[in-house]
């Protein structure tokens, strides 16, 4: 009620001041001119009687002077006469302009609020918009709904060898649908031609033939693959995952982007920005994740109310020295030795490397070639006793549990 008592009283008063200004007499205020020039007439015949008295005028100038200034006086008096009459004359037309100035203002703006505004929508208090927001994340459309809800996505420009291939993969992948690796490779594939639900699809059930081991990048690529598509939409069934990522490593910045993009889609800009401008502070700027915060987060700090400040991401961490142990070159040179030879030099590889991390310790990346070494050997008891030792001795950097588990999920798909 506050407020149409206070829009009302708004319009009225500007309504009321344009209707003045019509209601005014074209003459505008004051006395006309001729009033001027008719007491400076009669002043005039004041100084002549006074000047006659004198002697300074004789009788006969003083009659033919006498005679112009009344005939100069009844002129003036006959034109403030005149004005005065026009002052008192009706407006008529400026009275039906006023009216209709004044019902133009009134309806026309009572129009474009029931058109363009919200009638009815009540004061927000702080708790309110928090509540409903919680009732928009509660409510919001699945998975499924969003993507029904997106137009027919075009066929894709792909070249027809490439997509022959990934069409080859699908019957592969449908005649063995246990292969963890077919799943994880038609994942990819099939998101690199933007069919981005059959990604999705493949990479659950590679999620699910990990029997519990799962990476924390899997389950933000799953999440990932259906917010693209969904057509960004962060569904339930994404936040589930991300929730499930951010448990595993509550600093990872895919899944804190992905997690500030709900915050803004359910009415919650203030925790988005947070999420934000925290994970953009942690870095590295070369993240992608990074680069896709910075080109957004002005805007969500203005839904936020927020006076955004520029937030400079720290730099990424050099990279190191190259590693002891076999790396993918290494591999794929053991594959050209003799069975002896290949044994042999990873036998040594392998020797060397468990014993310096035993006494010394080293990096996630060492304790990863390990773990990939003993993959090699066929030995996968003592790979993830290694990936144990590992996951305890990194436990809350999730940049090295992600390539711990990497390593480990790549040495079990090879059996």
């Amino acid at each position: 009620m506050a407020f149409w008592i206070l829009t009302g009283l708004v319009t009225l008063g500007m309504g009321g001041i344009l209707a003045l200004v019509l209601l005014r007499n074209h003459n505008g205020p004051g006395e006309p001119a001729a009033a001027y020039d008719l007491r400076v007439y009669r002043q005039q015949l004041t100084d002549l009687d006074r000047d006659i008295a004198r002697g300074v005028v004789s009788a006969e100038d003083a009659d033919r002077l006498r005679t112009e200034i009344s005939r100069r006086v009844l002129a003036a008096d006959a034109q403030v006469q005149a004005a005065e009459a026009g002052q008192r004359r009706p407006n008529g037309p400026g009275r039906i302009a006023a009216v209709l100035v004044v019902l133009v203002i009134a309806l026309g703006t009572g129009g474009l609020y029931l058109r363009l505004g919200a009638p009815g929508y009540g004061d927000l208090s702080l708790d309110r918009r928090i509540t409903l927001a919680d009732e928009r994340a509660r409510s919001r459309p699945s998975q499924a709904e969003a993507e029904a809800r997106l137009p027919a996505a075009a066929n894709p420009q792909v070249d027809a060898t490439y997509l022959k291939l990934v069409e080859d993969l699908r019957k592969v992948t449908a005649e063995r649908p246990d292969d963890p690796r077919g799943q994880a490779l038609l994942a990819q594939h099939e998101a690199r031609i933007g069919n981005f639900k059959a990604a999705y699809d493949a990479k659950a059930r590679f999620i699910a033939l990990q029997n519990g081991d799962i990476s924390l990048s899997d389950l933000v690529d799953q999440a990932e693959l259906q917010v693209m598509a969904a057509g960004g939409y962060v569904s339930p069934e994404a936040e589930a995952l991300l929730l499930r990522a951010l448990t595993l490593s509550p600093d990872d910045g895919r899944a804190r982007y992905y997690l500030g993009l709900l915050m803004g889609q359910i009415g919650r800009p203030d925790r988005g920005y947070q999420i934000w401008a925290d994970t953009l502070r942690a870095g590295p700027d070369t993240a992608p994740w990074t680069r896709a915060i910075a080109a957004q987060i002005q805007d969500m700090a203005a839904m936020a109310g927020v006076e955004y400040r520029e937030i400079t991401p720290p730099p990424a961490a050099p990279e190191s020295a190259p590693l002891p142990g076999p790396d993918a070159e290494d591999v794929a040179t053991m594959q050209q030795m003799s069975p002896e030879d290949r044994q042999q030099m990873i036998e040594g590889m392998v020797s060397g490397l468990a014993e310096r991390l035993a006494t010394e310790g080293g990096s996630p990346a060492e304790w990863s070639r390990l773990i990939t070494a003993l993959g090699v050997l066929g030995r996968i008891g003592q790979a993830r006793e290694i990936h144990a030792e590992a996951l305890d001795e990194f436990a809350g950097d999730a940049a090295a549990l992600d390539l711990l588990n990497t390593a480990f999920n790549r040495v079990e798909n090879q059996q």
